[in-house]
């Protein structure tokens, strides 16, 4: 089989008819299927394993979240804050989160990947059709869910927007591995209270 580029990019399948083209075609479907089911059973069996880890830890006092975090959010009060050996360094700070249908999502061990002082958004413009810019961008998920500066009175589409200087100071504080938790902080107490009760003799 010989692949050509189309103008796109995309490689193009010839020397083959059109049956034969169908069946490879959906012989790379099901592996494509396969290997993301597997990576999104791995995925959530990581954030299953975090859940139980951090649920059978304290609270830091002030904040949903455990001492292991260096960021903390809770999509609940739409707050967030700095944390250094569990001690709140800055916070709680006004965020603002996705709106519907483009959730933040919760995270108990998300970490941070990449750190980027100028970022321009990809997928969100402005309502002059240009890019909107992301400034003091800190990404800690998949799908591009980065900390970044805007106004945290507006919904996003995803990312956890804060006022300017607080997204220098959360870029300046957070590096590259630091663990980052999202949380509903009122799910995280419940969560605790329940693990006392089963297993307090």
């Amino acid at each position: 089989m010989t692949l050509h580029p189309r103008p796109s990019g995309r490689p193009v399948m010839i020397g083959r008819t059109p049956r034969q083209r169908a069946a490879i075609a959906a012989g790379v479907l099901t592996i494509s299927a396969l290997v993301g089911t597997f990576m999104t059973g791995t995925a959530s069996a990581d954030e299953s394993m975090a859940v139980t880890t951090v649920h059978s830890e304290p609270l830091i006092s002030g904040a949903p979240c455990t001492a292991r975090a260096r960021a903390c959010v809770d999509l609940e009060t739409q707050r967030a804050w700095l944390i250094d050996n569990g001690q709140i360094v800055r916070g709680p700070v006004r965020i603002g989160i996705g709106g519907p249908g483009k959730d933040t999502p919760v995270g108990h061990s998300l970490r941070v990947y990449l750190k980027d002082k100028d970022h321009v958004s990809q997928e969100s413009t402005r309502p002059d059709g240009s890019p909107s810019p992301m400034p003091w961008s800190v990404f800690f998920n998949d799908g591009g869910i980065a900390f970044h500066g805007g106004d945290p009175r507006r919904a996003s589409a995803g990312c956890v927007r804060l006022p300017i200087a607080d997204a220098q100071a959360w870029y300046e504080f957070l590096q590259v591995g630091d663990q980052v938790q999202v949380v509903r902080g009122s799910e995280e107490r419940a969560e605790r209270a329940e693990l006392a009760r089963t297993t307090s003799p």
